[in-house]
């Protein structure tokens, strides 16, 4: 399931004033909260029948690769996200951002990805995906 933009779930992300750093560009530390807002709309809007998946998942890792910047001009970020993997106990977010003027077929100013974990809350362990939460997660993949 892709939007129009082909991603699996895209977000608007305002860009504060606070996000800038001295040289007039998103700070690396603010990029990784600005990705945790499009991340959280998009795991909220999963519904009911994956809040466990949802509130079991920690992450785990976080790769970011800057190939533009960033300014408060470019408020507010188009995230595109999909789950580019998914093995038996975690799964990886890719996300594509570029600015509110920029065209979805562009080059993003931003790729990264974000490593989630699932855990068993209760036994502070790793647990398995189950089959329905694998198949949720392959239906985010990106076609």
């Amino acid at each position: 399931m892709t939007t129009d933009d082909g991603f699996a779930f895209s977000a608007h992300v305002p860009v504060r004033w606070s996000d800038m750093d001295a040289f007039g560009h998103i700070n690396h530390a603010r990029m990784v909260t600005l990705m945790e807002e499009a991340r959280i709309q998009w795991l909220l809007s999963a519904g009911e029948q994956y809040q466990p998946l949802i509130t079991s998942a920690m992450i785990v890792n976080v790769a970011i690769r800057y190939q533009a910047q960033l300014r408060h001009s470019d408020t507010p970020l188009h995230v595109g996200m999909w789950i580019s993997a998914y093995r038996s106990v975690d799964f990886t977010i890719s996300y594509e951002i570029r600015g509110a003027q920029t065209s979805a077929a562009s080059k993003p100013a931003c790729v990264a990805t974000t490593q989630m974990a699932v855990v068993d809350i209760e036994k502070h362990t790793l647990r398995r995906l189950s089959p329905d939460e694998k198949a949720h997660l392959a239906a985010w993949s990106r076609s």
